[in-house]
């Protein structure tokens, strides 16, 4: 570190608005773009601090996602692409909300609790999206890197995957890929190509696919993609931040609450289009059929349509890897029933976060994990990745073991495994289906979801509600869920729970029933009974019609 002075000079630029408390959530911090000046400034700091004590480049992204334009957030990564180590997450709170005269023991305290060596070198990669504010928002992230003396390379925009591969490709000597944009395109096209090598010609129409942008970093990186893929896929970029808002009445979480398709986007009678999110970590698929009914393939559709990809693989290349799905509360009881029961492949339930997710698969040989909210992407082990690769060179093995190993070892390199990727998705997705030679519609009927309703409770205090059972029971408020479990009676097959937003003050109702019509009553009298029981605000929720 340059010197506390040094920082403590800097740190006057960006001063923190008074009273204003936040919390380094599953995606960091968030909150509107004219709060986060100081938090900028002070993670800048606090990455510094992290490079040093890992001796690793560590990754800023200036980015609020699937958040409103005038909303903005940051996040660190982690040596190899991961989310910040949970220690580090408390840190980056008591950092963002200290006083400026608490400025200086709070780092203090992180030096000595972590025993950093400061006369180690520090490195941080940057990254921001396209909003307004984050360019004068990274600055600020620079600032707090020059005050404590780390060097810095800033890529300007890029989506948040990116920077997770960038974060990677440095700690690894390059050996995930090269740390430049291009380098990352390169990457991606070539194991597509590769992938797809040996599929069946298909016509014009197979081969084309509308995306929604969102209006955001993920339109632009997908224009700067399409020259690599050498027309092997036709990309029809819509909402591409030209005239739109971001995330305004489109982008993928948009389509996947309402369940209907993005404005700027007019669909024809079964033809695959997608949309990203904000800063391209999620991907949505959906259709509309003859008769103009909307069809969504959510995370969960995706994670099957993998998961059966690559099974129908191991099993071509006799290879004994053990394959697991990983899902949360979120995910349609008819995916997991199909995964296990006809698939015969394991599914865990966690908490909601793709933290928790992302830990759960490296727990498997291979660990496929999506939320239904379209955030996702498949884990290889070590171990895996080695035999798949070593199986590949084998020039002794027949041709179905060896050709099986190879299309194992594209996938490996098609799929971001720092974290979930829409581009990269979109890829693999893409691949899937033009090598089995499946429609949409031949996709989407793998199997039938449970018709769903997902709704939110404004609340004065969202932690008032606490939940176990990786988020499927409430045990806070007193009465809640026996409540929940007298509504849930009431409807076949139906399910429903709760918990508490990891970004705002709103509570998230999930409910699941056997026609639309009682799910969507099931989600209504369940917002109902949170709205009294914990403290709702604003008008009572009313059934939708």
């Amino acid at each position: 570190m340059a010197s506390f002075e040094e920082v403590e000079i800097v740190s006057g630029q960006h001063s923190k608005p008074a009273g204003l408390v936040l919390q380094y959530g599953t995606a960091g911090f968030r909150a509107k773009a004219e709060q986060l000046d100081h938090v900028m400034y002070r993670m800048g700091l606090l990455a510094v601090l992290r490079s040093k004590k890992t001796k690793s480049t560590i990754g800023v992204m200036v980015t609020a996602s699937h958040n409103p334009e005038e909303d903005n957030g940051v996040k660190l990564v982690d040596p190899l692409g991961e989310m910040l180590a949970p220690a580090w997450e408390a840190y980056a709170t008591q950092l963002a909300n200290a006083e400026e005269q608490d400025l200086k023991s709070v780092l203090t305290n992180i030096l000595d609790k972590e025993s950093v060596n400061l006369q180690e070198m520090a490195r941080v990669v940057l990254g921001r999206d396209t909003r307004p504010s984050s360019l004068k928002l990274s600055q600020a992230v620079v600032d707090g890197v020059c005050a404590s003396g780390g060097s810095y390379q800033h890529y300007g925009l890029l989506s948040t995957p990116q920077l997770h591969y960038m974060v990677c490709c440095w700690n690894t000597m390059e050996q995930y890929g090269t740390a430049t944009v291009e380098g990352y395109y390169q990457k991606l096209s070539r194991a597509f190509i590769a992938l797809t090598k040996q599929t069946p010609y298909h016509p014009e129409e197979m081969r084309q696919l509308n995306v929604d942008g969102a209006n955001g970093i993920g339109a632009l990186k997908l224009q700067e993609l399409e020259p690599y893929l050498e027309k092997k896929l036709v990309l029809k970029v819509h909402n591409d931040g030209a005239s739109g808002k971001l995330n305004y009445l489109c982008g993928a979480d948009f389509v996947k609450v309402q369940q209907k398709p993005p404005r700027g986007l007019e669909l024809k009678a079964n033809e695959r289009s997608c949309s990203f999110d904000g800063d391209a970590d999620r991907i949505v698929y959906y259709y509309i059929n003859e008769l103009g009914c909307f069809h969504l393939l959510d995370g969960d559709k995706i994670a099957t349509l993998i998961t059966i990809f690559l099974k129908e693989l191991l099993a071509k290349a006799d290879l004994d890897l053990q394959i697991a799905v990983v899902q949360t509360a979120y995910a349609n009881g008819s995916s997991t029933k199909y995964i296990e029961e006809v698939m015969k492949v394991p599914v865990h339930c966690v908490n909601t976060g793709v933290k928790y997710l992302h830990h759960k698969a490296q727990e498997f040989d291979v660990g496929v994990y999506f939320e239904a909210n379209g955030h996702g992407t498949v884990l290889f082990s070590k171990t895996a990745e080695s035999k798949i690769r070593h199986l590949a060179r084998d020039k002794k093995q027949l041709k179905e073991k060896s050709n099986a190993a190879k299309m194992l070892e594209n996938t490996i390199d098609l799929i971001n495994q720092t974290v979930g990727d829409a581009i990269s998705d979109l890829l693999t997705i893409e691949a899937i289906l033009s090598i089995k030679g499946f429609t949409i519609q031949q996709w989407d009927l793998i199997y039938t979801d449970l018709p769903n309703r997902q709704l939110k409770v404004q609340v004065s205090d969202r932690q008032a509600i606490v939940t176990v059972d990786a988020g499927r029971r409430a045990v806070s408020p007193v009465g809640l869920q026996q409540d929940i479990d007298a509504l849930v009676k009431k409807y076949n097959l139906s399910r429903a729970f709760v918990r508490p937003s990891g970004t705002e003050d709103v509570v998230r109702v999930y409910a699941e029933a056997v026609t639309q019509t009682n799910a969507d009553t099931l989600a209504y009298e369940v917002s109902l009974v949170v709205y009294k029981l914990a403290g709702g605000v604003g008008e009572e929720p009313k059934l939708l019609h």
